[in-house]
C-alpha cells in the first residue's frame, strides 16, 4: 500500500507534505515559515528549560565543591543567554521584516 506524501494543511488540497511530526503546510514560503519558526522556538524553549535543570543538578550534587557549583552556574547563565538571544532575534525579526520591510508571510 503506497503513502500518501501530499495532506490539506488548510491551504486546500496538496497544500502539505505529511512528515513524522504532522503535516508541513508547503503551498507558499510564508505558510512554511508561520508553520517553522513557532516550532523552533519551542524546541528552543525546551532545550534551555532542560539545560537550566541540568545546571541546578550539578549545583545541587556539588557536594561543596566550588568548581562544580561555578560549572553548574555556567551552565544555567548559558541557558538563559541563548533563550534571551533567541527572543530577542525574533523581535528584531518582526521589526524588521514585518514592520519595516513589510515582508508577507511574516505576520
Amino acid at each position: 500500500m503506497a503513502m500518501q506524501i501530499f495532506c490539506d494543511a488548510g491551504g486546500g488540497p496538496n497544500s502539505g507534505i505529511n512528515t513524522a511530526i504532522g503535516c508541513i503546510r508547503i503551498d507558499t514560503p510564508g505558510a512554511f515559515v508561520a508553520w517553522f519558526l513557532p516550532f523552533l522556538f519551542k524546541i528552543i524553549g525546551g532545550v534551555a528549560f532542560l539545560l537550566m535543570i541540568y545546571g541546578a543538578i550539578q549545583i545541587i550534587t556539588s557536594a561543596g565543591d566550588a568548581q562544580k557549583v561555578k560549572s553548574g552556574q555556567e551552565t544555567i547563565t548559558s541557558a538563559i543567554t541563548g533563550l534571551l538571544f533567541a527572543i530577542f532575534s525574533l523581535f528584531l525579526l518582526r521589526l524588521v521584516g514585518v514592520d519595516i520591510l513589510h515582508l508577507p508571510g511574516l505576520k
